[in-house]
């Protein structure tokens, strides 16, 4: 696998976000030619798959800017510099549904587009949940409404493209498949 790295020969921060940083790098490839790669550092984040003893799914609808629309998603975020994910999970769970949870399980770790971003989603599967009455609040800028659905009801949104993130689309389809093989 050595012979397919790629050689940093020089890095630029063109810029340090809150969110993100954008890198510019010069790279020597594996045939000796060089080239330029665009690069965003993100910190990571958490998804989470949180399930009510209903076997309701809670999902978040918000609006992104990046798409324009508001579309319905599973509460995620972003770490924190040196928190834990299992640490994050938790948070955001209260921050963005008012819920805790007794069991939080890691499901998953998977990176959301390796060709230009080293972006870590930790996804963890949250069950036993309890309404919180003094949850945290969501950001600032962050605006959020609850919605606790089935899974039918989530292959719909789906199918509506209401759902059109992909950690929310594994989360949904690994509960299918889980729904399908009987566990």
């Amino acid at each position: 696998m050595d012979h397919l790295l790629e050689k940093t020969i020089k890095r630029e921060v063109l810029f340090e976000g809150k969110v993100i940083d954008l890198h510019i790098e010069e790279v020597e490839l594996p045939n000796g030619h060089t080239s330029r790669r665009e690069l965003i550092k993100h910190p990571g984040a958490v998804a989470i798959l949180a399930l009510t003893d209903e076997n309701k799914i809670v999902m978040v609808q918000q609006y992104r800017k990046a798409l324009d629309k508001v579309i319905v998603e599973i509460p995620a975020g972003k770490l924190e510099k040196g928190e834990a994910p299992e640490v994050t999970a938790k948070r955001e769970l209260e921050e963005e549904t008012g819920y805790d949870c007794e069991t939080l399980t890691p499901l998953i770790s998977f990176y959301t587009s390796p060709g230009f971003a080293d972006e870590l989603v930790h996804l963890f599967i949250a069950k036993d949940l309890k309404k919180i009455e003094n949850p945290a609040s969501l950001d600032e800028d962050e605006f959020v409404d609850v919605l606790e659905v089935s899974l039918d009801e989530a292959l719909e949104l789906l199918r509506e493209k209401k759902i059109y993130d992909a950690k929310t689309a594994y989360a949904v389809q690994y509960l299918q498949l889980q729904k399908a093989i009987g566990e």
